[in-house]
């Protein structure tokens, strides 16, 4: 039909109001078979014109909603904002020029049709709305809009096609028959041509914003709309990376919705209202649960349950507490859908629509190759079919990496969240939890199981996209070739329960082999905390065969996990090619007719290849999320422990005395008998109270229980004001000596300095190398027993409390230290007066000097008041003294003898000694206790006195030796942890090929080469196949060619058995043997300087995360790296 001809579409009909006599809606011959291919004048100015305008009013509700529900604030009017706001404006003025010019022909007597009426009027109306959205982005403080960018792009898009036709009308016929609305057009294109440029661009950051203040943003928050979709904002990261190694002040500061602030309390808060609604739950089923008494029977006997139809009420009680056995347990897979789910439906929404489109490009091959066949078809089909399959791959490309981006960032928020709130649980728990999770456990929970969810995360979308994928494929082979598909269907139907056994035993496997973790874990924290005493028993040898032991059953595991796992991969890498065979050769043998040509071919090989990634990724899936599972479990017990009140202890201001206990009543755990009973303890304000009585018989449970560390069964405790605790082992920071003291507080010189005299730490400033900027090894490891509890004295009296808690801190020192540290900081003249001091002392010389004492018996208060009167009442204080009192009069007497001694000694020589013992000087051992504290006052306390005596004398020496220190540098303690950057040296992939074995690594590769070797040579032979059509052989070769076809596609599956047992079950689990134990041996055998300088945590990753590598994940990389080839 020509544009002038007669008859007209049913489409032209049907619009004939529209575009009226004289124009036509739809003109096939004009749009499809010609050398210069257009569209219809009243087809441009309806649907391409039209089609921008319908986007931005769809689009604009939602759009205004979101910007006012996320305001950030109003940008300033800048000349960017002034050039789209008045483009915009000239855009309607553009628009509606044109209205009023067909209004204007209207009087002079024509009649233009509809359509030159309504475009213009919605396009001014359409520009006006632009122009409101530019403002009303601005007031918002949106620096870039999506919208709008797609608004422009539809527009520009859409004005190709009239910008086209108009030049191509206007030189054939010589001239421009309507120049207003030609002029008008290309007036519109040019701005519209501005406006996407424009908008490219981004604004300022709004006013007051946190970008602004950050010395070092992240881009991608201020980056616009078309620099996030291509990821350009990540480029300049990029190329400094490709020219030098990155550093951690490279990276930009992470936005504020990424930072565990923001992410953790989210997690908590919701998990506290699914532990909220549990317990609800809990409590209303309580209340229905009645208790029904049985009636009295006639007889004198008891009838069965069973035989008179009636429960008995030992049989309720039962029932009754096997229901309270198995409490209903919040659920943490809710409490994570909630807190990450919307965020993460917005990734898999964009994963949809990725499968939706990849499915585009194999119906336009089938095209392309009709086009080929074909004659007599002009040549801008193939062209358009080609741009068209680019266009979908470039738009797949984007879809596709906007998924993960979203999948990334919630996978790394839920291991963020995940370990935050593991480790404020660690925090609170009560001491009957701390029993069932051990270190190693929490260890394993924050560093392996939080992890399993972040690489679970990032393909979850597979789990719902590989069944719709798979459905769609198989439809459109279905159409392909026929009912021959069913085969193939039968096939993926076969290898499901199969492949659901083998995940189930996968998930029996991954139970044991987490409990085979957790306990070698457990057993290397133990080692690397007692170091010291194991290496001074030579115990190493004997400790190593125990974690080898149990590395060992951890292997046993691995390697059972590794056969299954061999065969679900060798099931589902086969699976796309069992599929294809199977469908091939069913449609060639069971009609004549059917043959496989080019067209057939192809098409099913680009649906296979389609079918290839979901088949492979979904047995993966399957296996994270069996393993995720796991740690799910794990997690959500761990977070359903107790957790001590923290309203246990009132803190009220109101209180009569600063610290009170009222009938208290104290268990560490709820199942266990109380530890302290009738506890009633009144303490004044700015009184010295001593707590005092034999081993065992609670004092440092009453402190606990002051701190709200013990459960309390009943009774009031109060504590008025900020409390200072120093418990009996002091607890020392990986800082220098200052560090541990402020504990974060602001550095003031004279308090400082009064400090350190009142705990005496001054003259072991002069014995340590960098003074109070000696930096401290991990738990105070270069320090002597006794100059940590001067430290923790130290950090309690700087911290100016108003309570102070001392859990015997007198113990670890000498006799004479001890006097120094009472007279000067604790007792009636110390620093400390008029604070609330309770003190655990068995020190009876103190005694005297105190306002009250406390005497406890067995978990009670036997007598509470001063000295003399306990002492005349003759009571269990009386006997304290008399089992005390001789030790006492020994100590003090040692101290005398010590102090005559030291005068007779040259500087230098104890200098030297004492330097001597606090470098050699073993850790406190809870095993050794008694003998670690003989060591720990024969350290460095008589000796520090020793050096004070002394340095009486010589004072001005030391001085100028402490002055000749003081420009040298320090040499850091604990190094910061480095990372190799650039390329993975080579003789890292030999050591582990070694660890493999050098052999096996080689025939690895070759199994790994003959695998593909196998599947090339089926694609080849299929492209063999496909060609016997061309010359009707196609009958004669039908058994060959599925035979060979088959053999090869067999000899690729048993290669990846063969492979996968061969690499995963012995060679892989072979290297993770030898690295785990030379790791292990070289840990062990390394000197004690090692320790001082590394952290245990440190030595604790390598152990738990990083073996979980060797073991887990290398495998699977060097696996996926292998198929690359």
């Amino acid at each position: 039909m020509n544009s002038s001809g007669g008859t007209r579409s049913p489409a032209t009909k049907e619009m004939g109001w529209l575009c009226g006599d004289k124009l036509h809606f739809w003109e096939p011959n004009q749009t499809f078979h010609t050398d210069r291919p257009d569209l219809s004048e009243c087809f441009q100015l309806s649907v391409l014109a039209w089609l921008p305008c319908v986007f931005l009013w769809v689009a604009s509700p939602a759009y205004i909603c979101y910007l006012k529900k996320s305001s950030r604030g109003y940008i300033m009017m800048s000349l960017l904002n002034r050039f789209k706001t008045a483009f915009g404006l000239l855009l309607w003025i553009v628009c509606w020029a044109d209205l009023f010019y067909t209004f204007h022909e209207l009087q002079q007597g024509q009649s233009p049709p509809p359509i030159y009426f309504i475009t213009p009027l919605v396009l001014g109306i359409t520009m006006l709305l632009a122009t409101f959205l530019i403002q009303y982005e601005r007031l918002h403080g949106a620096q870039s809009s999506g919208v709008l960018f797609f608004f422009w792009f539809l527009s520009l898009l859409c004005a190709i096609v009239p910008f086209r036709s108009k030049i191509l009308k206007a030189s054939s016929s010589g001239g421009v028959p309507d120049k207003l609305r030609f002029t008008s057009f290309y007036f519109y294109f040019g701005l519209i041509l501005l406006e996407l440029v424009l908008c490219c661009l981004n604004e300022k950051p709004p006013l007051f914003s946190n970008v602004v203040t950050d010395p070092n943003p992240c881009p991608e928050a201020t980056a616009g709309f078309l620099s996030t979709v291509t990821f350009w904002w990540f480029t300049s990261l990029a190329i400094k990376g490709y020219k030098m190694p990155l550093e951690a002040k490279d990276l930009w500061s992470l936005n504020q919705r990424d930072s565990s602030k923001k992410i953790v309390p989210k997690l908590l808060k919701e998990w506290e209202k699914e532990q909220t609604k549990v317990k609800s739950s809990e409590q209303n089923l309580t209340t229905k649960a009645t208790y029904a008494k049985q009636q009295p029977s006639a007889t004198n006997h008891v009838s069965g349950g069973a035989a008179g139809g009636e429960t008995s009420p030992e049989e309720v009680e039962v029932l009754l507490s096997n229901q309270k056995a198995a409490p209903h347990q919040p659920s943490f897979l809710r409490v994570l859908i909630k807190a990450f789910g919307p965020y993460f439906l917005i990734g898999s929404g964009f994963k949809l629509l990725q499968d939706s489109i990849i499915f585009v490009n194999p119906q336009l091959l089938r095209m392309l190759i009709s086009f080929t066949s074909q004659k007599d078809v002009p040549v801008w089909w193939g062209y358009t079919l080609a741009f068209l399959m680019f266009f979908a791959a470039i738009l797949q490309t984007l879809i596709l990496h906007r998924h993960f981006q979203y999948c990334f960032v919630t996978g790394m928020n839920v291991r963020t969240a995940l370990i935050g709130a593991i480790y404020r649980k660690s925090l609170v728990i009560t001491n009957a939890a701390k029993h069932s999770s051990t270190v190693g456990e929490i260890v394993n929970l924050m560093s392996v199981d939080a992890q399993r969810f972040m690489d679970l995360t990032t393909f979850l979308n597979m789990l719902w996209s590989a069944p719709l994928q798979i459905m769609l494929a198989l439809y459109f082979l279905w159409q392909n070739l026929g009912p021959s598909v069913l085969a193939g269907v039968a096939v993926m139907v076969m290898l499901i329960p199969f492949n659901a056994v083998i995940a189930m035993k996968t998930r029996a496997y991954q139970v044991e082999q987490m409990q085979h973790k957790d306990a070698r874990i457990k057993l290397m924290n133990e080692i690397l905390n007692g170091i010291k005493v194991l290496k001074l028993y030579a115990w190493e040898n004997s400790f190593k065969e125990k974690v080898l032991a149990i590395r060992q059953k951890e292997l046993n595991v691995l390697r059972k996990t590794a056969y299954l796992g061999a065969l679900s991969t060798m099931a589902w890498t086969s699976a796309p090619f069992l599929v294809a065979l199977t469908t091939f050769a069913v449609f060639v043998s069971v009609d004549e007719k059917n043959v496989l040509d080019a067209e057939k071919a192809f098409v099913s090989l680009s649906l296979f290849n389609i079918l290839r990634f979901p088949l492979n990724m979904l047995p993966q899936v399957i296996s994270s999320l069996v393993q995720a599972s796991v740690s799910l479990k794990r997690i959500q017990n761990f977070l359903s422990h107790d957790e001590l009140d923290p309203n246990s202890v009132d803190r009220k201001t109101s209180s009569e005395f600063a610290v009170s206990v009222v009938n208290g009543k104290f268990t560490w755990a709820k199942e266990d008998e109380p530890v302290l009973d009738n506890i009633n303890v009144m303490v004044p304000q700015g009184s010295l109270v001593a707590v005092v009585g034999h081993v065992g018989c609670g004092k440092s449970s009453l402190i606990s229980a002051l701190l709200g560390d013990m459960e309390k069964v009943e009774g009031e405790v109060c504590v008025r004001g900020s409390v200072a605790y120093v418990p009996q082992q002091a607890w020392i920071q990986n800082a220098t000596l200052r560090d541990n003291i402020l504990f974060g507080k602001s550095f003031n010189e004279s308090k400082y300095r009064r400090v350190l005299d009142a705990c005496a730490l001054t003259p072991d400033l002069e014995v340590l190398p960098g003074g109070d900027m000696t930096e401290i090894g991990e738990k105070g490891i270069n320090l002597s027993g006794g100059q940590r509890q001067r430290v923790s004295l130290a950090r309690a009296l700087y911290s100016d409390s108003e309570v102070y808690l001392l859990d015997d801190p007198l113990s670890a020192v000498d006799a004479h230290v001890s006097k120094h540290i009472f007279d000067n900081l604790i007792g009636p003249e110390g620093v400390l007066k008029g604070k609330t001091r309770i003190l655990v002392t068995h020190g009876i010389s103190f005694l005297p000097q105190v306002d009250n004492i406390v005497v406890m018996v067995e978990g009670r208060v036997s007598e509470m008041g001063s000295y003399q009167e306990l002492l005349n009442q003759n009571g269990a204080f009386a006997e304290f003294l008399r089992n005390y009192a001789l030790e006492d009069i020994v100590e003090e007497d040692e101290a005398t003898e010590q102090l005559i001694e030291d005068e007779l000694f040259p500087d230098d020589v104890l200098s030297n000694h004492h330097t001597d013992m606090v470098d050699n000087e073993p850790t406190v051992n809870e095993a050794k206790k008694s003998f670690m504290r003989q060591i720990s006052i024969l350290s460095g306390d008589s000796e520090n006195l020793r050096c004070r005596s002394v340095r009486r004398q010589s004072q001005k020496k030391h001085q100028e030796a402490q002055e000749k220190k003081k420009p040298q540098e320090v040499q850091k303690l604990i190094q910061a942890e480095t990372t190799e950057t650039g390329r993975v040296k080579t003789k890292v992939f030999l050591e582990y090929a070694k660890a493999v074995g050098l052999v096996l690594s080689v025939i690895i590769c070759l199994l790994y080469g003959c695998q593909s070797a196998a599947a090339i040579g089926a694609n080849i032979w299929l492209s063999q196949w496909t060609s016997d059509s061309l010359t009707n052989d196609t009958q004669n070769n039908v058994h060959k060619r599925v035979g060979v076809y088959a053999a090869l596609g067999i000899a690729q599956g048993v290669l990846i058995l063969v492979n996968c047992l061969l690499c995963r079950a012995y060679c892989m689990l072979r290297a993770a043997k030898l690295t785990h134990r030379n790791m292990l041996q070289g840990v062990l055998r390394a000197p004690q300087a090692f320790f001082e300088s590394t952290p245990t945590g440190r030595l604790l990753n390598r152990f738990s995360k990083d073996v979980d590598a060797i073991d887990s994940h290398i495998p699977d990389n060097i696996d996926i790296w292998m198929r690359t080839f």
